[in-house]
C-alpha cells in the first residue's frame, strides 16, 4: 500500500506542486490543510537545507484539491540524481496526474530581473547526472520532447494575463551545485540557449515523465547569474528574493488552478 495514500484520509488531489527555495507562502495559502511532515512518510526524501520546510500540505487552493510539497531534497545533498524518485512515485501512487515544479533560479538574461517569473519551456541538463541511470526496462527510455506540457503552459500564460503578471518563458539549465556557476559557465549557457539556471527541477521532470505525469515548471528569478552586471550570487540572496516574489507566484498558481 502506498504510504502517502494511507495518510491522505480520503482526500484525492490530482495536482501536486513542489515548492522551491523560500516559496512556502503558497503552502500557507492552502485551505483546510492536512499537514504531513515528510518524516512521517517512510522513504520520503527530507530536505537538509534552509528555505525548505519539509512538509506536505493537502487541501484546497483555487477551488481545487491539491498536494503542496513545501520543499525538496536536491541531488547535491546526497550525490543521488534520483533523490526525489520516492516522492514522485508516492505522488503517482496516490493519484496525482499533474506536477507543477517551482524553483529559485538565476537569470541568464539581463532583461529578466530578480522578482520575475519564468515559465519553463524546455531544459538543458548540464549536471552529468540522470535520475534514470542504473534503472532497467524500456520505460526508462523516456521521450523528452514537450516534457513541459504545452497545454499547461498555455493555461499559465492565460492565468498570468488575467492576474496582470508579467510571465517570461524560457529554457532552464540544470547545474548540479551546490557551488554556484562560474561566469565562464554562465557565458556558455547563454551561447547554447539557456534563459535561467538552477540546481533542481530537471531531474524531477525526467522522473515525472517516466511515471506518466504531466509537468509544468516555473522559475522565480532571484538573482542575475554570475558575471552578469558584476553579479555574484549567494544562498542568502536566493532566499531573500524568493520570499519577495512568492506573492506573485501564489497569485499565478491559484489563478491557474481556479481557471482549470
Amino acid at each position: 500500500m502506498n504510504v502517502l495514500a494511507e495518510k491522505l484520509k480520503g482526500r484525492a488531489p490530482k495536482t501536486a506542486i513542489i515548492l522551491g527555495s523560500s516559496l512556502g507562502a503558497l503552502a500557507e495559502a492552502v485551505e483546510d490543510p492536512l499537514i504531513i511532515p515528510y518524516t512521517d512518510l517512510a522513504g520520503f526524501p527530507v530536505p537538509k537545507i534552509s528555505g525548505h520546510a519539509g512538509k506536505l500540505f493537502v487541501g484546497t487552493l483555487g477551488g481545487k484539491e491539491v498536494a503542496v510539497l513545501a520543499g525538496r531534497a536536491h541531488p547535491y545533498e546526497s550525490g543521488n540524481a534520483a533523490v526525489m524518485r520516492p516522492a514522485i512515485e508516492m505522488l503517482k501512487g496516490a493519484g496525482i496526474e499533474t506536477l507543477i515544479l517551482t524553483n529559485a533560479a538565476g537569470s541568464l538574461k539581463p532583461g529578466m530581473r530578480p522578482g520575475s517569473i519564468m515559465l519553463i519551456s524546455d531544459h538543458i541538463n548540464y549536471s552529468g547526472m540522470n535520475p534514470l541511470i542504473g534503472q532497467h526496462g524500456d520505460e526508462n527510455f523516456v521521450p523528452m520532447t514537450d516534457a513541459y506540457d504545452p497545454a499547461l503552459r498555455a493555461r499559465f500564460h492565460a492565468a498570468a494575463k488575467a492576474e496582470g503578471i508579467a510571465l517570461h518563458e524560457g529554457v532552464y539549465c540544470w547545474y548540479s551545485g551546490p557551488s554556484f556557476e562560474t561566469p565562464a559557465e554562465i557565458r556558455m549557457f547563454q551561447v547554447i540557449g539557456g534563459s535561467a539556471v538552477g540546481m533542481s527541477t530537471a531531474p524531477e521532470t525526467i522522473l515525472a515523465r517516466r511515471f506518466g505525469l504531466k509537468v509544468a515548471g516555473l522559475s522565480v528569478i532571484t538573482n542575475l547569474a554570475a558575471g552578469i552586471e558584476g553579479a555574484s550570487p549567494s544562498h542568502e540572496e536566493t532566499k531573500r528574493e524568493g520570499a519577495k516574489a512568492a506573492e506573485n507566484m501564489k497569485l499565478l498558481v491559484t489563478r491557474f488552478l481556479r481557471d482549470s
